[in-house]
């Protein structure tokens, strides 16, 4: 039973105008997964409404719709290495480095935090970026190290936009592409851009690929939003 507890985790992405892109390097990880799976998480949505108070009337006005908030996700992490002889600085300082932009958009010149989702096992519960973090150290080591913490986080999500059509192959949006060099299997790429070598199933879907032990080095692979190949995978 234990051997197949599904864990849940944050991962990082390249921000994109259209999204996530491919996996992002944070700290030097791709994501953060969770030892301890949450209690529990607070998804929240609001709608914003205006309304306008005329002086002297008997009855308040009419209310007026102006949009829909986005949904916020609420949760907390905890982290304890009091059995592995390190610290939880490293994971701390990964979620504060979520909140400052990459090094890749800043060679870009368009300075940008990564896009990050939550999940739980293959799914993928929210897609958006890290609002806010707080940590709550609550045991050290003699040195003074932190070896627990509880880090509260806050995420707002970031619109998907619905799938639409490859002209070349018929699959959901692809972002970008991969060519398949010697040692590639569809596994190895999906753990690259997804951090999940499961997920080669939207892979294949995505480019045709009806037999994934018999892609060829060469191979120019399209590579599907996070979000649309968890989808279809």
């Amino acid at each position: 039973m234990t051997d197949n507890l599904q864990k849940a985790y944050i991962a990082f992405f390249q921000p994109t105008e259209s999204g996530p892109g491919g996996a992002a390097s944070v700290n030097g990880r791709s994501r953060i997964t969770c030892k301890f799976n949450p209690r529990e998480y607070t998804v929240q949505k609001s709608a914003a409404w205006r309304r306008d108070n005329t002086k002297g009337a008997k009855q308040t006005s009419m209310p007026e719709f102006t949009g829909s908030e986005p949904r916020s996700l609420n949760l907390e992490i905890f982290l304890d290495e009091t059995d592995k002889g390190g610290d939880v600085s490293k994971d701390v300082d990964t979620l504060f480095a979520c909140l400052v932009p990459l090094q890749t958009t800043l060679s870009a010149q368009k300075p940008s935090p990564p896009f990050v989702q939550f999940g739980w096992g293959t799914t993928v519960l929210f897609t958006a970026y890290l609002k806010s973090v707080s940590a709550k150290y609550t045991l050290f080591r003699p040195t003074g190290a932190p070896i627990r913490a509880t880090c509260t986080i806050s995420l707002e999500e970031i619109p998907a936009e619905a799938g639409r059509q490859n002209p070349t192959s018929g699959s959901l949006t692809a972002l970008r592409s991969h060519t398949m060099v010697e040692g590639d299997t569809l596994a190895s790429v999906a753990y690259r851009e997804y951090g999940v070598p499961t997920m080669w199933r939207a892979l294949a879907d995505a480019n045709g690929i009806d037999d994934p032990l018999r892609v060829r080095p060469g191979t120019r692979l399209l590579i599907p939003r996070p979000d649309e190949a968890v989808r279809t995978s």
